[in-house]
């Protein structure tokens, strides 16, 4: 699959051969049963993509790398919907904030166990599940704009984890709203505190 892959991307196509030799038996299951793998924020060789492996229970992850020609199929987030009527709080969230999120005019969609159990069919979450979305900012979201945002997503039946996904990485958007001097951007090069994160070269260092 000839294309770029973003960050909380779902990757199909890994085998258990691609794991290092001492990589753990759970995680080598997971890549047997054809699960995906999601795409992390890195940098790295070459014809690798940063990927992590999600086991059960929250002490069961693993960073690997994924060669580029083993992917089969990617779903992003904002290619992941809920077509049918939820219980659990964290699908109920998403399912009432679906519309207000796409009257933004943005693309958007959800990541975490909310991406993986959409993705699969595998129930992954439970009643204290988040809710974790990524809204695409390509251009500025100004302080305004972000506190409104914010406030529109509450209340909520679970806690709800927004990050914006600027053009350098990604930062949260309940920090941006909060109107701090300087926020913690999630670049591939690691997290670095910023005050403009659409603008990483117009500042000082």
């Amino acid at each position: 699959m000839n294309t770029t892959f973003a960050a909380h991307d779902l990757l199909w196509g890994m085998r258990p051969e691609h794991l290092p030799d001492d990589a753990p038996d759970w995680a080598r299951r997971v890549l047997a049963a054809g699960l995906p793998v999601v795409v992390r924020r890195a940098s790295g060789p070459a014809g690798q993509v940063p990927v992590g492996l999600r086991g059960d229970g929250r002490a069961r992850r693993l960073a690997a790398w994924m060669p580029r020609e083993a992917v089969g199929c990617r779903r992003r987030p904002e290619d992941l919907r809920l077509d049918t009527m939820a219980d659990l709080p964290a699908l109920a969230a998403l399912q009432r904030l679906t519309p207000l999120l796409d009257s933004t005019g943005l693309a958007w969609g959800p990541t975490g166990g909310v991406a993986y159990q959409l993705a699969t069919g595998l129930a992954v979450l439970h009643e204290a599940s988040d809710l974790d979305l990524v809204v695409r900012t390509p251009a500025p979201l100004s302080r305004l704009q972000a506190r409104a945002l914010s406030h529109a997503l509450q209340p909520s039946p679970c806690r709800i984890d927004v990050q914006l996904e600027t053009p350098n990485g990604a930062i949260a958007l309940a920090e941006w709203a909060s109107g701090a001097a300087r926020v913690l951007l999630k670049h591939r090069e690691g997290a670095r505190l910023v005050t403009d994160p659409w603008h990483l070269a117009e500042q000082p260092a």
